[in-house]
């Protein structure tokens, strides 16, 4: 199955690691990111996509011109972008359904590109680790050693979360303070669904401990949230104010 890879038509390899040994200015653009410097992106046009989250948007939305995420150790940031009219979609992937998460990541990206005349789709694929437990090795393989360093015998990944610019299509390493609206409720979510409190304990960033402090007394304050956040059954909606900041809408129809 061919595939495009800096615009020449290849071979589809039968690994990823395949793919680098064929392909070397792939290596060397992850290298070149994994170079970056850490930037901090302020919450103006921001979409902050959290774990089991999905975005997607393109060029035209006059609100958000960056999609990004972080806190990736083993879970996987996935950028999806069509280079006909700039569409993009992120994701950030933790294992628990990828089966599920793929298609509805084509899906998404397909219906903001029905209309390009032309144009291919471009993937990018951040994140994972050589933890001990091998789960990041399930999802990219031998792949992983770009994102991987030791210290003290201990395995750690060099990019923790990423941002994407809309409009220019830029990819860089990135950090985020402000996660968008309802934050905790978010968290909560993903938190309550998943296998464990963290996948690689050792290798979590300095404010993971207060993040899940912070999400399990949210759980305890908020037991049954569908009958207290979500009267009715309705909504919680937000919308990016005239300076790039979420604000939240009092009902639907204002």
């Amino acid at each position: 199955m061919p595939l495009l890879v800096d615009g020449q038509r290849v071979r589809l390899p039968r690994s990823a690691v395949e793919l680098v040994r064929a392909h070397p200015p792939l290596e060397e653009r992850a290298r070149l990111l994994r170079g970056q410097s850490v930037q901090q992106v302020g919450p103006q046009g921001l979409l902050y996509v959290q774990q089991r989250e999905l975005a997607v948007t393109s060029p035209k939305d006059g609100s958000i011109s960056i999609l990004g995420s972080d806190d990736a150790t083993t879970c996987h940031i996935v950028v999806l972008r069509h280079t006909g009219n700039g569409a993009t979609c992120l994701t950030h992937c933790d294992g628990s359904d990828t089966k599920a998460e793929v298609p509805l990541i084509m899906s998404s990206i397909k219906s903001f590109s029905e209309h390009a005349e032309c144009g291919r789709l471009e993937v990018h694929l951040v994140g994972g680790f050589s933890d001990d437990r091998q789960l990041s090795q399930k999802l990219t393989h031998q792949l992983l050693k770009l994102n991987d360093r030791e210290e003290n015998e201990n395995h750690f990944p060099i990019i923790y979360g990423i941002a994407v610019n809309i409009k220019t299509a830029e990819i860089y390493r990135a950090s985020f303070q402000d996660r968008g609206p309802e934050e905790q409720l978010r968290a909560a979510r993903a938190l309550a669904g998943g296998p464990s409190l963290s996948t690689s304990p050792l290798a979590e960033p300095p404010h993971f401990v207060e993040h899940i402090r912070s999400t399990l007394m949210f759980l305890k304050k908020f037991p049954s949230p569908e009958n207290i956040l979500f009267p009715g059954n309705k909504a919680l909606l937000y919308k990016k104010n005239k300076d790039g900041l979420w604000e939240k809408i009092s009902s639907p129809g204002s």
